[in-house]
């Protein structure tokens, strides 16, 4: 049983020929099952990873068009101003930066979000 190598393979052809036969044997009819479970992966993918960030770009998009002169917001470098003017032909917005009131042009999809005043968050 523990022999040499030509025991070794004379053990493990058979064994070997018995497990290809099952598995032939087991494959056959399932292609509607796998087709199934592929479909099913896709949907759960879908409505987990690709709906809600589609979403959210836009809920992001809508949020970028309503900016106005006198909004508070907040840049993806973490500049925070107020709107003092927008440049609808560069696509760009003039931010007003406390304390010294310095003006700094940024393109608008560089926005990260609106901050809502005090009074209006409570």
């Amino acid at each position: 049983m523990f022999g040499g190598p030509a025991a070794k393979g004379s053990e493990r052809t058979p064994k070997l020929n018995v497990a290809f036969f099952l598995l032939q044997a087991q494959g056959g009819g399932s292609l509607t099952g796998l087709l199934f479970t592929f479909v099913s992966i896709g949907l759960v993918f879908y409505f987990i990873v690709f709906r809600p960030q589609q979403k959210q770009q836009q809920r992001h998009r809508q949020m970028l068009a309503d900016l106005k002169n006198g909004d508070r917001v907040v840049t993806r470098g973490g500049i925070r101003g107020t709107i003092v003017g927008l440049r609808e032909k560069e696509d760009a917005i003039i931010l007003r930066i406390p304390p010294e009131q310095v003006r700094l042009e940024v393109l608008r999809s560089a926005v990260e979000g609106v901050e809502r005043p005090e009074e209006e968050a409570k």
